[in-house]
């Protein structure tokens, strides 16, 4: 059978379906986080500006509800970056990542391979187990037993942290208050394959069509292992313009080229400007460097237009300051404008 062929405008369309970005969607927050496979939170505010471009009439105090219902759960995920996703999220994602994520510590972590993780998390979890602490002194108590402090980054890959909120929320923006995953989210165990294809799943749905290096990409797996976890799994096939092959779940849509996309914001760190989706083109490449560099250690909060980043916003006295890469058509400026009134009302 001739595999469809997918343009470039096509994948950018069905990215943008996916991602709630054609049009806002009424459900609740778990629900909305759950279909884009988490927000990526190193800046916890990006969070609630990634919920009000995906959710219709959105307010703040909606997203910190669920982070202190413990609804929506923030912690080290994909990638060993920080996420906040659905409850029912947490447990098949973390332990579909959990040897990859270890594995990439071995590499690069600068500590003696000697040093018995098992044993640093063992401790961890004894000072936790009266409740939550900030890093500080988790650093400090770790000190105290007898472990190197930069031995902290691979403590959240051996033992199931959570931020404990109200940290790590748009009043509290630091997510440095760490307690035990399983007083936040009931504990289920969780078969590691039926982990990896649920998470590949969410995925697929959320950022799909995709080739199983975006897979890779997005979960910090090898391309093996990506591959691996899709051969299990019923999917449809396609082709891009490079021939390069792409799956997808079975009934995830597939906008047409020519779906209007309206103007929408991002914030820091957005998942739809990273590499594993540059298939689509949301972040033209020409642009990449103005959104990340060396030089700008967070990103910097986008806008889109016509389903690209246009340019680049900032907050400032209270207005939304807008920041075009090239000028913009009349209408698409008159947008902008309105778009970015009701941003600025939302920050208020």
């Amino acid at each position: 059978m001739v595999e469809r062929v997918l343009s470039t405008r096509e994948l950018n369309r069905a990215l943008l379906a996916r991602q709630l970005l054609l049009e806002r969607s009424t459900a609740g927050p778990e629900r909305v986080v759950e279909q884009v496979a988490g927000l990526q939170t190193q800046y916890a505010p990006s969070g609630y500006v990634g919920l009000w471009s995906r959710l219709a009439g959105f307010r703040r105090d909606v997203l910190t509800e669920a982070l202190l219902d413990g609804r929506i759960v923030q912690a080290w995920m994909m990638r060993c970056t920080i996420h906040m996703v659905a409850a029912g999220d947490y447990w098949p994602f973390t332990e579909a990542v959990r040897e990859a994520r270890r594995e990439w510590w071995r590499r690069v972590s600068p500590l003696p391979a000697q040093c018995d993780m098992t044993a640093v998390a063992a401790a961890v979890r004894g000072h936790l187990v009266d409740g939550p602490l900030k890093q500080a002194e988790i650093q400090k108590r770790l000190v105290a037993d007898g472990f190197p402090r930069e031995v902290w980054p691979g403590v959240q890959l051996w033992l199931d942290l959570v931020r404990v909120p109200p940290a790590g929320t748009w009043g509290t923006p630091r997510a440095h208050v760490y307690g035990l995953a399983e007083r936040t989210v009931p504990h289920e165990a969780v078969d590691p394959e039926v982990a990896a294809e649920l998470l590949a799943g969410r995925y697929l749905r959320a950022f799909g069509p995709a080739a199983a290096g975006d897979l890779a990409s997005f979960c910090g797996w090898s391309v093996t292992a990506a591959r691996a976890v899709l051969a299990r799994m019923e999917l449809r096939r396609f082709r891009g313009e490079s021939g390069a092959e792409l799956v997808d779940v079975p009934d995830a849509p597939l906008p047409a080229a020519d779906t209007p996309a309206p103007v929408r914001f991002l914030g820091q760190w957005d998942a739809n400007l990273l590499v594993h989706v540059r298939r689509a083109q949301i972040l033209p490449e020409e642009h990449r460097p103005r959104v990340f560099a060396r030089n700008i250690p967070q990103s910097v909060p986008t806008f889109l237009v016509d389903g690209q980043v246009a340019g680049t916003w900032r907050l400032v006295d209270g207005a939304v300051r807008c920041e075009p890469f090239h000028p913009l058509p009349a209408s698409a400026g008159r947008e902008l404008a309105e778009e970015a009134e009701r941003l600025a009302a939302f920050h208020a």
